[in-house]
């Protein structure tokens, strides 16, 4: 078996392969290339797996992103798609084999971190991932929707919202969203290209929705809701809003939508403020949380040296990356926001396998709930505090997009 990069010529075989890797077949796209779910595929970045006799039989492939960084910091990450195997060939190495080269081939490009979507959750550890941010939905019946006053007091907001069509604003919603990722520790950038060739899922891909634009005062936009009606359900596709109010502009606006029995608010961050701002507080119905993206790291000390931080101290982490055969001991010192991270023959303060590190790295997975867990090693008790002051973050990490 071969594991060999592709090409522009490979593409029809690349996704007729990850197509029938998961039972599915390609959706007809336009001459163009838009409108289906890959068409944003970035061809040279891909791998086939193939047979001695040329058969292919496995896929991997990355999107160039920029991460949103604890701190404020841009970084360009791979996100990892299209992972799959033939059902003829699982459980023979082709897996293991393409994510190895893959790891190796993302460390040629100069990148320290890498991200996926796992839709089988239970695989991706061994490779060195780990959760990191956390998405649910929030149900709420609209014959419980009243809202309550905010006890401390606050002005009431002075913008205004704007209905409009999907199809009439994508550069809008492309302006709104990436001023709001730039802000949000977690949040992937949505390239110009993804927009334009309606790549993704709903506000991204061209699907017919209706768009809630909040205005600011002055008439700048500063936030949408996309969402559409099924029935007697309003399901909300995302929320973008550069602050709390827009947001809760945003949910009264949805919430007062007549003829409607209950609203669904899809992607909502573990903290949403929605359920504290009813008057019925159990109104809000938390459903279908689950961990969204995933995080490896690369390089460790670049990894860490790049984020910011809430906290000063020193920390030695000792942290074995199995997948790759490597281990390795860092002094992390942290002042000021800024952190420096050098090879160090200390002992440990703490042993985590690359996986658990990457599920803290972004601040969305207490240090302390891995050391429960049994998977984090505290050599001393006084490191799990300190840990956890460390890589906490202003508000948890949160990405909305998919890939």
């Amino acid at each position: 078996m071969e594991i060999r990069s592709t090409t522009e010529k490979d593409l029809d075989v690349f996704v007729d392969t990850v197509h029938a890797a998961f039972g599915r077949f390609p959706e007809a796209r336009a001459e163009d290339g838009s409108g289906v779910w890959w068409s944003a595929i970035e061809p040279e970045r891909g791998l086939l797996a193939v047979t001695d006799d040329g058969r292919p039989v496995g896929t991997a492939a990355a999107y160039s992103f920029e991460l949103t960084l604890p701190g404020g910091a841009l970084t360009p990450v791979s996100g990892v798609s299209f992972v799959g195997v033939l059902p003829t060939h699982r459980r023979r190495g082709v897996l293991t084999a393409m994510m190895r080269r893959q790891l190796a081939d993302l460390r040629a490009r100069g990148e320290f971190l890498s991200v996926l979507l796992a839709s089988e959750p239970a695989i991706y550890g061994r490779f060195g991932y780990g959760p990191a941010t956390y998405t649910g939905r929030l149900t709420v019946p609209r014959h419980r929707a009243a809202f309550t006053a905010p006890r401390a007091g606050g002005g009431t907001d002075t913008g205004s919202v704007e209905l409009l069509r999907r199809a009439d604003c994508r550069d809008l919603l492309e302006e709104v969203y990436d001023r709001y990722r730039r802000a949000r520790p977690g949040a992937l950038s949505r390239p110009h290209r993804w927009w334009a060739l309606g790549a993704g899922q709903p506000p991204v891909a061209a699907a017919p929705r209706y768009i809630a634009v909040h205005r600011d005062a002055a008439g700048t936009p500063d936030g949408y809701a996309s969402y559409s009606l099924d029935g007697d359900t309003l399901t909300v596709d995302e929320t973008i809003a550069v602050d709390d109010a827009v947001t809760s502009a945003l949910a009264r606006f949805l919430l007062g939508h007549d003829l409607v029995d209950q609203v669904v608010f899809k992607h909502s961050p573990a903290e949403h403020p929605l359920r504290w701002q009813l008057a019925d507080f159990g109104a809000a119905q938390v459903g279908n949380s689950s961990e969204w993206l995933w995080v490896r790291l690369l390089d460790v000390p670049r990894a860490l040296t790049a984020r910011g931080w809430s906290a000063d101290g020193e920390l030695v982490l000792d942290v074995d990356d199995p997948f790759l055969g490597e281990r390795a001991r860092h002094l992390l010192t942290v002042r000021g926001g800024e952190a420096v991270c050098v090879p160090t023959d200390r002992e440990p303060d703490l042993s985590l396998d690359v996986r658990d590190l990457g599920a803290v790295y972004l601040g969305g997975t207490p240090v302390g709930t891995l050391v429960r867990a049994g998977h984090v090693r505290a050599h001393r008790p006084e490191a799990v505090a300190l840990a956890d002051a460390l890589f906490r973050t202003e508000r948890p990490p949160h990405c909305l997009s998919w890939f």
